[in-house]
């Protein structure tokens, strides 16, 4: 495909971690008004290690509107 092989690299690691979010198990909470993520999630882990983010801060973001 004429892609270098560090770019490969990238874009394999952005579809795992792509393919890792989607395993995300999301709890609802409060009638469906609210939702967690637990900590202890190993695709959240893996998830924030691919994309080097912090694990907390994805936590959150992921279940806030704002």
């Amino acid at each position: 495909v004429g892609v270098k092989e560090s770019h490969q690299m990238t874009i394999f690691r952005i579809i795992a971690a792509i393919l890792h979010l989607g395993n995300l198990e999301i709890q609802g909470e409060r009638d469906g008004e609210a939702c967690s993520v637990s900590s202890e999630d190993k695709h959240l882990s893996s998830f924030c290690s691919l994309l080097g983010v912090e694990q907390s801060q994805m936590q959150h973001w992921l279940c806030h509107r704002k």
